[in-house]
């Protein structure tokens, strides 16, 4: 697996929580009780550390606030549409997550961590024109970048063309969708397999991605704003889906 750089208390500590085996080594500056107590917990696990001033840890991770603590670890790869169908396959009542062009790496990553709270099977992004797994990406996914799998697609629409074939319903988010994401019809769709599909930032769903959506749905705003940031409709699009399995 290719080698690559974490940074953040979070992130950090959520790596050595949750996948540990993948550290090779930690840079860190000692001196706050967090992350002496990440310095005390990779020394448990075996883990390498070792200690570094403000500008060696810039060097390694430029423009990216790091708060004093630097990982290299063995990162997940991401899966290719194959893979992802099998996994779905294999699934009961699958949860997936596409991001149609979401190119702020900052939204990637909160857009997985909230797939990965929520239990998502996987997130799907397609492999142009969009953000990939930054260090951004990584470090504003708290350590769910290495819980979640995320597909890279060529073809977006023949991806969700594939998985309605598995018989997931693919239901897109958007702005100007009469039916509404909390109409209780819905909870129908929610209870089985299904794939939120969430349009880039600005734009949304581009047309041929929402022509190849089961259902497009809106998130109610009775307030001023018009728009949310996307990953925070992702978060509730994903938990409107964890509330429609709840009552069931």
């Amino acid at each position: 697996m290719k080698r690559e750089l974490m940074g953040g208390i979070h992130a950090v500590e959520a790596l050595l929580e949750q996948a540990p085996q993948t550290i090779v080594r930690i840079w860190v500056k000692a001196g706050s009780a967090r992350l002496d107590a990440i310095i005390a917990k990779a020394g448990h696990l075996g883990i390498a550390v070792e200690t570094a001033d403000e500008r060696s840890l810039d060097r390694r991770l430029p423009n990216i606030t790091h708060q004093g603590v630097v990982a290299e670890f063995h990162a997940r790869p991401a899966i290719e549409e194959h893979e992802l169908l099998e996994l779905a396959e294999t699934a009961e009542a699958p949860l997936i997550l596409v991001l149609d062009g979401v190119q702020d790496p900052n939204n990637l990553g909160a857009c997985l961590r909230s797939a990965a709270a929520a239990g998502a099977l996987a997130v799907v992004i397609p492999k142009d024109r969009a953000s990939g797994l930054t260090p951004a990406a990584r470090k504003a996914s708290a350590g769910a970048s290495e819980m979640v799998p995320l597909a890279m697609v060529t073809n977006l629409s023949r991806t969700l063309m594939a998985l309605q074939k598995a018989n997931i319903w693919t239901v897109g988010l958007t702005m100007d969708a009469e039916m509404s994401l909390f109409s209780p019809e819905m909870d129908d769709w929610f209870r089985g397999g299904v794939a939120l599909v969430m349009g880039g930032e600005g734009a949304g769903l581009r047309r041929l991605t929402s022509e190849h959506c089961d259902r497009l749905v809106s998130i109610p705003m009775p307030g001023p704003i018009e728009s949310l940031n996307v990953s925070v409709a992702a978060a509730v699009g994903l938990f409107t889906a964890v509330r429609a399995r709840h009552r069931s």
